[in-house]
């Protein structure tokens, strides 16, 4: 049991935009339930996704807080808990929908978490989660094989940067679109580079020599959805995106939707990503890193869609 009976949280109590609707706030320290762990937390992932639920999406009880990925040390545990003990270093996602406060906070219920391996920081793991989840769910419809081909468009996104270390990781060969920020880092790691932007399908077909076996898209812009069906040999089955699902399905692309395994496996390959992490071989790019204080900065930088990587919030630093 913490020694605190209260904490900080950042939350909202109505729908809307964030800058609006979100405030710092002074609360009672959420007890661990059944099948739940509490951390004091030491980083938490601030997403795109976190600025939806604030808007309205998946509505549900009010308040509710933000930061969906946390990092931190086991000090509570619920009734069923066998798998960690006080004071184990973790990560994961919080128990989101049927909390008040979530992860931006000095402590939070975690309802999905991972041992923290060795030679893994803290602030790296709470980065983790989201974009090689996503990533991994948004692949396997793919063929993703040794040999193959991929087209990973939006690779300077986390999730897209994510994406291209799977691929390679499994021997695909990934030819990756992206702006400046992170090319030659993704060079580094084994990717076949080239910029958005007209031409696009002359450049990669040239790079693949023919259509790519995969494409998977993470970028904003909706317009090039049809150009990633050309780069596919117009096979409109060989193409994911996780941006743009809505144009997507009118273009009749592939659906993550229709691949979802179950809950309880949908975090299964965490713990060997996180173990490639800790090894130097994965890595999702952080922005910068906050006070708990400072979050309204760290907003600021997540919706000006220029943060080039993951904010991250420290509560552990005041």
């Amino acid at each position: 049991m913490t020694e605190h009976n209260t904490m900080r949280t950042v939350r909202y109590h109505e729908y809307g935009e964030p800058v609006d609707v979100l405030r710092l706030e002074t609360v009672p320290v959420p007890e661990a339930q059944a099948g739940r762990v509490r951390i004091a937390v030491h980083a938490c992932g601030l997403a795109p996704a976190d600025w939806a639920y604030c808007r309205g999406l998946a509505a549900g009880r009010l308040p509710r807080g933000i930061g969906l990925e946390v990092s931190g040390t086991v000090e509570a545990i619920g009734e069923g808990v066998t798998d960690v003990a006080v004071g184990d270093r973790v990560f994961g996602m919080v128990d989101w929908a049927e909390q008040t406060s979530a992860g931006a906070a000095d402590y939070a219920i975690m309802e999905h978490w991972f041992p923290v391996p060795d030679g893994l920081e803290l602030t790296q793991a709470a980065s983790l989660t989201m974009a090689f989840s996503a990533a991994h769910l948004f692949l396997t419809p793919l063929d993703v094989s040794p040999g193959s081909t991929i087209l990973v468009n939006g690779a300077g996104t986390t999730t897209g940067y994510a994406a291209v270390q799977i691929a390679l990781h499994r021997g695909a060969r990934v030819i990756a679109t992206c702006g400046t920020t992170y090319a030659r880092q993704l060079q580094a790691l084994g990717a076949v580079v080239t910029h958005y932007g007209e031409g696009l399908v002359d450049r990669v077909s040239a790079l693949a020599e023919g259509p790519v076996d995969g494409v998977f898209d993470t970028a904003p812009d909706s317009s090039v959805l049809p150009h990633l069906v050309q780069v596919a040999g117009g096979d409109a089955n060989r193409v994911i995106t996780a941006s743009n699902p809505a144009e997507g399905a009118k273009l009749g692309l592939l659906s993550a939707l229709d691949h979802l395994p179950p809950p309880e496996q949908r975090y299964a390959a965490i713990p060997e990503y996180a173990r490639l992490a800790a090894e130097g071989r994965f890595t999702v790019p952080i922005a910068a890193t906050f006070r708990l204080g400072d979050w309204r900065t760290a907003l600021d930088l997540s919706l000006s869609g220029h943060a080039h990587g993951k904010p991250l919030l420290l509560p552990a630093d005041g």
